[in-house]
């Protein structure tokens, strides 16, 4: 799985001019599931992110994670996250999950990103073409990959 998340003073997803998912101050997170991803890289990266110190202290370190800044999570399905050019300019997701297992993994991510963080999380529609409406804070931007624990 990969996951790209930035620090958002808010955040919002529409759909068909019908807005699925909103947030205040938190962490707008775009994900990507590989056709090898596994259930174990599932739950590691929905423990991860509600605990990583990317928020200000009052010295202005980033110290504070959303369990300590009570903020929110809104989540977007972002196949692209796969996409390989190495060969040429066209991208190729040969490496991005199939759709349903795509769909069934992001759906559990969001409940057990959900149980960690102790609130519901708002999502975008899976599939769907989404217009996203950030305004970051820093900016801050962070790139994980499960497969590459080291990044």
């Amino acid at each position: 799985m990969r996951a790209v998340i930035q620090r958002v003073d808010k955040a919002s997803v529409t759909v068909k001019s019908e807005v699925t998912g909103s947030i205040g101050a938190g962490l707008l997170l775009f994900l990507g599931v590989e056709a090898d991803d596994t259930l174990e890289d599932l739950e590691w990266l929905a423990a991860k992110i509600p605990a990583l110190r990317v928020f200000e202290d009052e010295e202005g370190r980033m110290n504070r994670s959303l369990t300590d800044t009570d903020g929110d999570i809104l989540a977007i399905s972002q196949f692209t996250l796969f996409g390989n050019v190495r060969k040429g300019t066209r991208p190729s997701f040969n490496k991005s999950a199939p759709p349903e297992k795509a769909r069934e993994y992001y759906e559990k991510f969001v409940e057990s990103l959900s149980r960690h963080l102790g609130k519901p999380v708002p999502t975008g529609v899976f599939g769907a073409h989404m217009q996203i409406e950030a305004h970051n804070n820093g900016p801050v931007t962070l790139f994980i990959d499960t497969r590459n624990k080291k990044l």
